[in-house]
């Protein structure tokens, strides 16, 4: 029996490649991580954007514990089973008219994994809207193989690359519109994007990259963190999760992944458009 999702959300899922809603904590909480966010940026002196990528959890103690959140997780086993690593988190936040968006995509082509089984809990911490810019998919994408990506380098694209599928019907798009403290699961071949944001609040959304134990990564040997299960498999190295916030060691390599991401070394060349 699903731990968290019902018969006919798992169905949907594995059909579809995509569910939602589904609540991780109380909008209240929601609202503490927002406040911790902007702190975080008030002291950075810039936008979250620029630095918590690819493994944003590592930044700060609070968010490896909402990595291990027991609903998030429940959830994500429901359909990659029990044994779960984390291996990164992204922040997604807009400012109020926003111009900047997310392209068109699929995480498979850039994400450097094998099997493709990852699923991401997007968690938002604002209400996130169509007029806010919501997360959108494209429903049945990852029943086929990965489509060919163009980078474009767009200068409102929110991807390092500015990576994106062209000529999508977007009349098939579903808006995932969640309020905040709910989160949802898509599948790393999902292919997805959410457009500008045209309220006067900001959205903000942390993105969890999950996989089961068995996936390997195909570019290098890389870290994760087991938060659920055992790792009896042993393709990742445990990730340095911080002590505190913003801890050096965790900092470095949280800096080092995100560089090699906008380099382009998780880039797998055959699944992207001549250049």
């Amino acid at each position: 029996m699903p731990k968290h999702l019902t018969a006919a959300q798992l169905s949907r899922f594995r059909s579809e490649g995509y569910v939602f809603p589904l609540r991780a904590m109380s909008p209240g909480r929601a609202a503490e991580c927002r406040a911790r966010i902007e702190a975080y940026e008030a002291q950075a002196g810039h936008d979250a954007n620029r630095t918590l990528k690819i493994k944003g959890d590592l930044a700060f103690p609070w968010l490896m514990k909402l990595g291990r959140n027991p609903r998030i997780l429940d959830a994500v086993e429901d359909v990659i089973g029990p044994n779960i690593l984390l291996f990164g988190a992204s922040i997604f936040a807009k400012d109020g008219r926003d111009p900047r968006y997310v392209s068109w995509h699929q995480d498979s082509v850039c994400f450097g994994l094998a099997p493709h089984e990852e699923v991401t809990a997007w968690v938002a911490f604002t209400d996130s809207t169509m007029e806010k810019g919501c997360l959108k998919v494209m429903p049945r994408t990852p029943l086929a193989p990965d489509m060919r990506h163009v980078e474009t380098y767009a200068e409102d694209n929110m991807l390092a690359r500015g990576q994106s599928i062209e000529a999508l019907d977007e009349n098939r798009a579903v808006f995932m519109e969640l309020a905040a403290g709910e989160f949802s699961l898509h599948h790393e071949r999902t292919a997805h994007a959410s457009g500008p944001n045209r309220g006067a609040d900001r959205r903000i959304g942390f993105a969890f990259f999950h996989i089961p134990t068995y996936v390997r990564s195909t570019i290098s040997r890389r870290r994760a963190t087991l938060v659920r299960g055992r790792d009896d498999d042993g393709y990742w190295d445990a990730d340095h999760v911080p002590h505190f916030d913003l801890d050096p060691q965790s900092m470095e390599q949280l800096s080092a992944a995100w560089g090699e991401y906008k380099d382009g070394e998780t880039r797998p060349a055959a699944d992207m458009a001549e250049e």
